[in-house]
């Protein structure tokens, strides 16, 4: 286990060779060590890296960039806890667009480019009363691998994209310093322009596009992101659908 000077003051960068889930390490280090907020754990190869809902996630040893850090969002309203996941997505997405265009963020937190995944994210919020305690954010993009073996229907790494290798920790950095300064502005209340910035990246953030949910399919645009991330979409016939995260499916094609 190596240390790393964090580009956030007082933060820390902690590497591993290996772990069974950063997020699950992470969380067992907070019990033994209070950490400052924006402290990173960063791991080689986990063994067990998860997904949203029980999905694995795919990752070829010392290929990619997978981590968590912690916040301490303690001023945040529970039923604000989304503008979590926003900062995240708009720091991957800002950092991936200094490599590649077409990067987009699919709903609530993919991170996309073109109709292929390239980032997802694991975020679990402790509560407290009304506010949240702890956010633990789990981050996994997709850089430096050249097969995906797995059965993800539509994974990319940036190397397939720009074919060439990228150093992993220079990644790293330019997400933290985009993290911050998101932090930042949640923390001044400039909530409206997170939410604007993410309307902004979102992917089929434009036009009619085919969804699906437990009724069956149907074509529909995107009519908004209520701040609780409940996704608003509009049918062709002109009603309003909401949904939470799960309830509807993006029928993208595969091998786009």
């Amino acid at each position: 286990m190596s240390m790393l000077n964090s580009t956030m003051e007082k933060t820390r960068i902690i590497h591993v060779e290996e772990t069974h889930s950063t997020n699950s390490l992470l969380r067992e280090w907070l019990e033994q060590e209070p950490l400052p907020t924006g402290s990173v754990i960063v791991a080689d190869f986990q063994t067990a890296g998860r997904g949203q809902v029980g999905n694995v996630w795919e990752s070829e040893r010392g290929k990619n960039l997978t981590f968590s850090l912690v916040l301490y969002p303690q001023a945040l309203p529970v039923n604000q806890q989304f503008l979590i996941s926003q900062i995240a997505a708009l720091s991957v997405k800002e950092t991936l667009d200094a490599y590649t265009e077409g990067i987009s963020i699919k709903w609530p937190n993919d991170i996309y480019w073109q109709d292929k995944k390239i980032c997802g994210m694991l975020i679990e919020n402790d509560l407290s009363g009304h506010n949240l305690l702890r956010s633990i954010i789990g981050i996994g993009i997709n850089l430096n691998q050249t097969i995906f073996r797995g059965d993800a229907p539509n994974p990319v790494s940036l190397w397939q994209i720009v074919k060439q290798e990228v150093d992993r920790e220079v990644v790293l950095r330019q997400f933290l310093s985009r993290f911050e300064a998101y932090n930042q502005a949640l923390l001044s209340g400039e909530k409206a322009l997170i939410h604007t910035r993410y309307m902004e990246a979102l992917y089929w953030r434009e036009g009619y596009h085919p969804y699906a949910d437990a009724k069956g399919a149907f074509s529909a645009r995107i009519y908004g992101i209520e701040p609780t991330g409940h996704l608003l979409l509009q049918s062709t016939d002109g009603a309003i659908r909401r949904y939470a995260f799960k309830e509807v499916s993006y029928l993208i094609q595969k091998g786009v």
